[in-house]
């Protein structure tokens, strides 16, 4: 049984930032070096989330057995790298939330599988978003999401036990993450899940329609105390 919340990790894209228009936009870009179409906008909802593989397996279907899937890599992130922050917005109701764990002395962070170099480009559009206590990204450690270890190294950097952390994220793997790192798994219901995403079977301790809920089952907490 897992403690109650003392501490917040949230994931990047699709929970607190929309980076689907600055990510789509790489895409495409790479798409259409190779006379691929665009992207459509529900291919666009349902994989921002799994980044630069997410994306293109999307626009090309299947990766041709010609290409190299690490070199289309690269050329996405240079393309997104070129215009990381054009289009990108922080979700609404999320300067909200942070407001509320600030002034409730709640430590908060961020772990997101984008790599480090691109995180620490985006970050500073976003101050809000510097105020994390710790961010850990994909290439941190040597394992990513769904592997727990990210998690468990970004709780033991705010120095709260796992059990008593939750972590906020819209995506299958996310909960994956947080279930094995026996944290509390709460989905980012405003994030980008697509028709074919079942989050009723992922396995979470809540489905979260809007960033504000969490603020409710905080203070339910926190009243019940």
């Amino acid at each position: 049984m897992n403690s109650p919340i003392r501490a917040i990790l949230f994931d990047l894209d699709g929970t607190l930032l929309d980076t689907a228009p600055d990510m789509a936009e790489a895409a495409n870009r790479v798409l259409a070096d190779y006379d691929q179409a665009p992207l459509t906008d529900e291919q666009i909802r349902a994989n921002t989330s799994y980044g630069a593989r997410g994306l293109l397996t999307a626009g090309f279907g299947t990766i041709p057995a010609h290409l190299d899937a690490a070199q289309l890599r690269r050329e996405f992130l240079h393309y997104y790298q070129q215009n990381i922050c054009e289009g990108t917005s922080i979700y609404r109701g999320v300067n909200k939330v942070l407001a509320y764990l600030e002034a409730q002395h709640i430590p908060w962070g961020i772990m997101t599988n984008k790599p480090g170099f691109l995180t620490e480009l985006l970050l500073p559009f976003f101050p809000e978003l510097l105020k994390a206590q710790v961010v850990v990204c994909g290439d941190t450690l040597a394992v990513a999401k769904p592997h727990p270890e990210p998690l468990l190294h970004a709780s033991e950097l705010l120095g709260i036990p796992h059990t008593a952390c939750a972590y906020i994220g819209d995506i299958e793997k996310d909960m994956i993450a947080a279930n094995a790192a026996r944290m509390h798994g709460l989905v980012a219901g405003w994030g980008y899940i697509g028709k074919e995403h079942r989050p009723d079977d992922w396995l979470a301790r809540e489905i979260l329609p809007t960033p504000e809920a969490l603020i409710e089952i905080l203070e339910l907490q926190r009243k019940g105390e």
